[in-house]
């Protein structure tokens, strides 16, 4: 054992996230991941990828994925992320994030995965039944991160523990390959405001592409009319709103609806509660709903456009996966010299 310190990692700074293909994206993925996405491309290299290798930890129609991984591309282009800014692109096709979870599998300890909460909040009561890649996809993402030895990952309150997951490899890979510094220890960029929107149902409930009332989320591809409903249709209390945010604590649907309202204006819940206080949703909601068509509805419309030029999406995906690989190709090269494997 040494006294001093782990060398720091020197490289540059880099920011990766990704998306599942496995489902309709929503209000929530929108407020919480995509905006941002577009916002930290001018601030940073930024990788954006669509996880279809971690989507099929569930069982996908093998003839739909390809086309729900160009739903999730066309989302990202759509919400104004660049492709010649950004690196955009499939998972699977860049081969290194899967060598490089067999070498962090055997970094990796038993023991940590048995700690992870998402694995059993998944499985539930049939972990038995779960397949073993929904146990290991944490080591997963953590090959996802350090491939392109990003240093900040966005992330939620659910995702925390799996990117101290990623710390905990990067450090013990350093540690026992004596590499300091070969890796980064990643930092979660924490999403702010808007990052948690809940269910228009269930204000206790976060918004989820996999909740099975189509009326619980508003999806980016819906049209107008479809957003106005959602929102007019949306689980509300007979009260008005208060005049500070103490008033919204026990009130999680009208809370949730305010969130919602800032984020998409760009502006506080104060601010917006300064304006409406006193107010019923009768008077509330039709202001929401014209709000979030104008700033929705060109998106839906985007991608509409854009999925009707599959070509056009392949080209971007293909292109993004040639520059990720200029990335990756060179790190898994020197994981495997640190290894001792043959072909290194």
């Amino acid at each position: 054992m040494t006294d001093h310190a782990p060398a720091q990692y020197a490289g540059p700074k880099r920011v990766l996230s990704g998306v599942q293909p496995t489902g309709d994206l929503h209000l929530g993925n929108y407020l919480g991941a995509l905006v941002k996405f577009v916002r930290l491309q001018h601030e940073t290299p930024t990788f954006i990828f669509v996880a279809d290798l971690h989507a099929i930890t569930d069982w996908q129609e093998p003839s739909k994925l390809k086309g729900q991984v160009r739903e999730i591309a066309a989302a990202y282009l759509a919400t104004g992320l660049d492709p010649k800014v950004a690196t955009i692109f499939p998972q699977s096709a860049v081969p290194e994030h899967t060598e490089l979870t067999w070498v962090f599998n055997c970094v990796a300890r038993i023991g940590w995965l048995d700690r992870m909460t998402q694995f059993k909040d998944k499985a539930g009561k049939h972990k038995e039944r779960a397949s073993i890649g929904l146990y290991d996809y944490p080591v997963l993402q953590a090959a996802d991160i350090l491939l392109y030895k990003a240093t900040h990952v966005p992330v939620g309150e659910d995702q925390k523990q799996h990117l101290e997951l990623t710390r905990d490899i990067a450090a013990k890979f350093n540690h026992d390959f004596q590499a300091p510094g070969f890796f980064p220890l990643p930092e979660p960029l924490i999403q702010g405001p808007g990052a948690r929107i809940m269910s228009l149902r269930d204000g206790t409930a976060k918004m989820s592409k996999s909740d099975p009332s189509d009326y619980s989320r508003i999806n980016l591809t819906d049209d107008a009319d479809a957003i106005s409903q959602k929102v007019r249709k949306a689980r509300t209390d007979p009260d008005p709103l208060p005049e500070t945010a103490d008033g919204l604590e026990s009130r999680a649907e009208a809370k949730n609806l305010v969130g919602i309202y800032a984020a998409l204006a760009g502006v506080s819940v104060e601010a917006v509660l300064r304006e409406f206080a006193g107010q019923g949703f009768g008077a509330f909601k039709p202001k929401l709903a014209d709000l979030a068509v104008e700033k929705l509805g060109p998106i839906g419309a985007e991608m509409r456009r854009l999925l009707a030029d599959p070509a056009e999406i392949d080209r971007i995906l293909t292109d993004g996966a040639a520059r990720a690989r200029e990335i990756a190709q060179p790190t898994m090269a020197e994981v495997r010299r640190i290894v001792g494997f043959w072909n290194s």
